[in-house]
């Protein structure tokens, strides 16, 4: 008898032990927990998993790493297909802000906290500490203030999404240092100021969508130094100067968004042979003869334009 009860007690010991192995850090969970006190999410009840010692078992939304048990992602969309939103029968709606306890979980790879239509305030400064964030998407919210000055020491971050927000101040110049970066999209918002300079930098992006802002200034011509760029998007902004020459060159830009700018000059003729099968130039106070193989759309209300498609010179 005293040998089984023993043995039981041994048992309980290492199974105590394991649970608290395999479960995330208490310092993780209190990060989360804080995160989550200042939100409000009233309709889907997406944070009634969190409760219990574990973060990193069936919390919503939230991913570990398998291996070291560290809260890695963090997901929460409000547009989503999963049967929490389809049982409520209604898409996503939060209010609150973005808690600073975020940057204490240091191992996060990926903050997803997009489409949510009422969360304010500002983007943590702090955020540009995780050193292993790849994906920040924040989406479709009610985020104010500026993007952090020092984004740029996010050495690993291929995603950077802040489209559909209040957010203003300028591009922030470290951007440019984001040596990982495929996906920029600022549109929406109300940045101003002027693109940077040595924009080009970003040789890994493929995707730069900042349409709808307060931009000023030229266009900067180390943009065709990104040999990746398939979209880029500046329209409705207040940019003004020539078309770089060397867009039409660029060996993958598929799609040049230019509408609605102060864009001048003449149409580089390199465009023409170009790869671009997506151009929009209208709205702006372009000169000379667009393509005869494009549609007049897209270069309408630019007076100095004439020639197929639009009128005869």
């Amino acid at each position: 008898m005293g040998h089984f009860i023993f043995f039981f007690f041994i048992s309980a010991i290492l199974l105590a032990i394991s649970s608290s192995v395999n479960s995330c850090p208490p310092s993780d969970r209190a990060a989360l927990l804080a995160f989550k006190a200042a939100l409000h999410e009233p309709y889907l009840g997406i944070f009634n998993s969190w409760t219990g010692t574990d973060c990193c078992h069936n919390w919503y939304g939230v991913t570990c790493d398998p291996i070291i048990r560290r809260v890695a992602d963090i997901n929460l969309r409000g547009e989503s297909e999963d049967p929490i939103f389809e049982k409520a029968g209604r898409t996503g709606f939060m209010t609150g802000s973005i808690s600073p306890a975020i940057c204490k979980l240091n191992r996060l790879s990926s903050l997803i906290i997009a489409d949510w239509k009422g969360i304010s305030g500002t983007i943590p400064p702090c955020i540009a500490s995780l050193p292993f964030l790849r994906i920040l998407d924040l989406i479709g919210n009610k985020i104010s203030g500026e993007i952090p000055a020092d984004i740029g020491k996010l050495s690993r971050l291929t995603v950077l999404n802040v489209a559909d927000n209040a957010i203003s101040g300028t591009i922030p110049r470290s951007i440019t240092n984001l040596n990982s970066l495929m996906h920029l999209d600022l549109r929406n918002n109300q940045i101003s100021g002027t693109i940077p300079r040595n924009f080009g930098r970003l040789r890994m992006m493929s995707r730069a969508l900042l349409s709808r802002n307060r931009l000023t200034g030229p266009i900067p011509r180390s943009v065709t130094n990104i040999y990746r760029l398939s979209d880029l998007d500046l329209s409705f902004n207040q940019i003004s100067g020539p078309i770089p020459a060397t867009f039409g060159k660029m060996a993958v830009l598929a799609t040049l968004n230019l509408d609605g700018n102060q864009i001048s000059g003449m149409i580089p003729p390199t465009l023409f042979s170009s790869g671009i099968s997506i151009l929009n130039l209208s709205r702006n106070a372009l000169e000379g003869s667009p393509f005869d193989h494009l549609e007049a759309s897209s270069f309408a209300f630019n007076d100095c334009l004439c020639g197929k498609p639009l009128r005869t010179c």
